[in-house]
């Protein structure tokens, strides 16, 4: 039943009527009473005597002879459930689209399959990697091969994508990818219609509408493609015979699913493999420490290039606050733009080639203080974080959005504001200032560029809004580095490393490209970007982890809600015996949340008790409600 109840997170029997008999079919959508009510279901299987000793009621109704959950999925759905202490109900609404009656309705495409590539994969730019072309190998051979690849600078991570999905599909099975957000499925949907030709995959995302969405889910499930690429829409995605799942960038927080029960897109491919015996790819110019412990726990082997081929590849990378760049520019420490970054900017527009500047923040001045005291500027009726929308604009709430246009500091009375923090908008105004005869483009939240012409141009960027330069950029300036490395967040630096990378990917070999982060090239985060190393960097951070007890070297769950529900789920929950309950830990509209902490060999045991003790709390019809969630991205 799609009755997302923990405590009737169990199947039910019915009894199917004569009249229903040849379109109950396992898989397909059904209407059934309980509690006098008219609820949604699932056919999950058929039984000659299920054993039930009472009265059975009957079906109401198939809503559809199509089944389209299939047995695959629906095993994946009851797994992922158990993983993250949600109910099946839940897991099926994020893995089955809502019916489209008219798109079931249309012809179906009876035309065959275009055949199967044959012959040998070519590995291409795979010989980049010491055992790229073996894993391809593998894949064609019909072999399971689990695999964390790191991407040099430069590289075409949707080209590689495509051919480890063509040794796929040569082999015989089928592919399931998923990538962060639409410009990567662009990319990657250009990249495989060019190797496997038209008609062999379908592209999956919430962002298609609803008719697009289920045509292209309806293709997978009947078999008429052999691939499946998407957003984390695509994690659930029902393809026959699978032989590959892949990850692209598995550290970006849009793999989090927000709704219950919150899983990881990464977390659910690799379930998928383990359930279906497939290949794994996760990949990314940058490696988490959940990718880190899949390489040290040898479920997986890594990819990665000799060191002479990275050196061969990468852009040369310089900080501002060593010793050196301080020596030369003792401003370089305190400056926004210091002198080594503004020479890197122009030393590349002089030589026609367009320079990548990456500001964290959106807006024009997200964050202001007072000019005399430096208090920060808050709001007078909700306390939130006073902007600047523009040069002229009036100060705004950008949590309530009012308008505070006679402000004064509460605490010397000045009406002067200053930035306390700067925004890309400002940026690139700044910038037009010191290159006027340059042109100057913004890519970030209201307008995300694709790709830029080669010439002379300043692209000012929020990270993950890069646009690719026609041959790469000259220059890459990574600005305010601080409001990376300095969020309270346990995955700051792994956070900022992501950022960096990827941006600095953008960018041309040495000595024509050049990087240059703002910051001290003391710290750990800024020395795997020198390096290129983000395997050590992951490495080093799954060990300080193990250290402090953090995920994914243990098990973690948040339970978040006021106090007193918080207190009741905790106190009905049969905890395993080495549990670690932490915290209260202040959440937002003045809720609290709790951590509890097991082994990762009790995982599975946590996520029952917890689960367990929701359904309890489901039963008596508890009041406040609580939100559960296993390894959320944020802790704190």
């Amino acid at each position: 039943m799609d009755v997302g109840l923990a405590h009737l997170d169990r199947p039910f029997d019915y009894l199917v009527p004569a009249e229903l008999d040849e379109v109950a079919v396992p898989g397909t959508r059904v209407k059934v009473r309980f509690a006098g009510q008219l609820v949604d279901g699932w056919l999950l299987s058929r039984a000659d005597d299920s054993g039930h000793t009472g009265r059975l009621a009957y079906l109401e109704k198939v809503v559809s002879p199509e089944p389209v959950l299939a047995p695959e999925v629906a095993r994946l759905a009851r797994a992922v459930a158990d993983r993250y202490a949600g109910s099946l109900a839940d897991v099926l609404r994020l893995a089955v689209p809502p019916r489209h009656a008219r798109v079931e309705k249309e012809p179906r495409d009876d035309q065959p399959t275009p055949a199967a590539p044959t012959g040998a994969v070519d590995p291409r730019g795979w010989r980049d990697y010491p055992t790229g072309p073996a894993l391809l190998r593998a894949l064609a051979d019909g072999r399971a091969p689990r695999a964390v690849w790191s991407a040099l600078p430069g590289e075409d991570w949707a080209a590689r994508y495509a051919d480890a999905v063509v040794a796929t599909v040569a082999g015989g099975r089928g592919a399931v990818v998923v990538v962060p957000d639409a410009r990567d499925l662009d990319r990657l949907d250009a990249a495989l219609t060019g190797v496997l030709g038209p008609g062999r995959h379908v592209s999956l995302s919430a962002a298609l509408g609803p008719a697009r969405r289920y045509r292209a889910f309806l293709a997978a499930r009947r078999g008429q493609v052999p691939v499946v690429i998407g957003t984390r829409a695509a994690m659930f995605a029902p393809v026959a015979r699978l032989g590959l799942v892949a990850v692209w960038d598995d550290g970006d927080d849009l793999h989090s699913e927000p709704r219950a029960p919150y899983p990881h897109a990464r977390d659910v491919l690799l379930t998928r493999a383990r359930l279906a015996e497939a290949g794994a790819l996760v990949g990314g110019y940058a490696r988490t420490a959940e990718a880190q412990l899949l390489v040290e726990t040898g479920w997986a082997a890594e990819v990665v290039a000799d060191r002479a081929t990275v050196r061969a590849r990468i852009p040369a990378i310089a900080p501002t606050g060593d010793d050196p760049q301080l020596a030369r520019d003792p401003g370089a420490a305190t400056a926004r733009l210091p002198s080594l970054a503004w020479t890197a900017a122009r030393d590349a527009l002089r030589q026609d080639l367009p320079v990548l500047v990456q500001v964290p923040r959106r807006g024009y001045l997200p964050s202001i203080s007072c000019a005399e005291c430096r208090t920060p500027a808050r709001c007078a009726h909700c306390a939130g974080p006073l902007a600047l929308p523009s040069a002229g604009g009036t100060p705004a709430c950008r949590w309530c959005a009012r308008v505070a246009a006679a402000y004064a500091c509460p605490e010397c009375g000045g009406r002067r504001l200053r930035a306390a923090v700067t925004g890309a908008r400002r940026t690139a105004e700044e910038l037009g200032r010191a290159f006027p005869d340059v042109p100057v483009r913004t890519s970030g939240r209201e307008e995300v560029l694709i790709d830029v012409p080669g010439g002379a141009a300043l692209v000012v960027a929020t990270p993950g809004a890069e646009p690719v330069a026609e041959g790469g950029y000259g220059a890459v300036l990574l600005l305010d580095s601080w409001a990376l490395l300095t969020r309270a967040d346990l995955r700051a630096g792994e956070e900022a490393l992501r950022r960096w990378l990827a941006a600095a990917a953008l960018a041309r070999p040495a000595p024509a490209g050049r990087v240059v982060v703002v910051a001290d090239g003391a710290l750990a985060p800024v020395q795997a970007l020198l390096r290129w190393d983000a395997g050590w960097f992951a490495g080093r951070e799954l060990a300080e982890r193990r250290e402090l007890g953090f995920p994914p070297a243990v098990r973690m769950a948040s339970v978040t809600g006021v106090a007193e529900a918080v207190a009741d789920l905790l106190a009905a929950a049969r905890l395993p015996d080495d549990a670690e309950v932490l915290g209260p830990v202040p959440a937002e509209e003045g809720r609290e949340r709790m951590l509890v902490r097991v082994p990762r060999a009790r995982a599975a045991a946590l996520a029952e008790a917890l689960h367990s003790a929701a359904g309890v709390r489901a039963a008596r019809k508890a009041a406040d409600p609580v939100r559960l969630q296993v390894d959320p991205l944020s802790l704190f």
